[in-house]
């Protein structure tokens, strides 16, 4: 696969697992200072370790969340908060994971990600009400 490949399928599932509206936002803050940056997330982040076989994107969200909770990273935290709904994470399961990382992240690592992902669920539900499966939109969030 040459870098172009790579960059085409990592656009295709940045914009599958962030949404459309996040990923076109982040294209429009592109300048000569975090050009090279966003095509290096762009390659490889997403078209080379998205996209491997072997695990799901479900899967692939719920260890990113736990990730970010353990590394206490709460932007990007809550930007796959909003994308893990895209990959058919549930409330629940992440009810579960805060449950499980407490003990393997530490307590206020878990807590402040249950308060950070509270603050997602509510703004997604004021963006579409009744909404509780589905993000149309990844928000503003400065990352990926």
């Amino acid at each position: 696969m040459n870098d172009q490949e790579r960059y085409d399928n990592g656009m295709q599932v940045r914009r599958g697992v962030l949404g459309d509206a996040h990923v076109d936002r982040t294209l429009t803050r592109r300048n000569d200072f975090n050009e090279d940056f966003q095509d290096f997330i762009t390659r490889f982040a997403w078209g080379d370790i998205w996209t491997r076989p072997g695990l799901t994107r479900h899967m692939r969200s719920m260890i990113t969340l736990s990730l970010l909770i353990a590394l206490n990273r709460g932007d990007e935290f809550r930007m796959h908060v909003r994308a893990a709904f895209n990959n058919g994470v549930t409330r629940e399961e992440m009810k579960e994971l805060f449950m499980h990382a407490a003990l393997y992240a530490g307590l206020p690592a878990a807590n402040q990600a249950i308060h950070d992902a509270e603050k997602v669920f509510a703004e997604m539900e004021a963006a579409e009400p009744g909404s509780t499966t589905r993000v149309p939109d990844v928000g503003d969030d400065k990352t990926a």
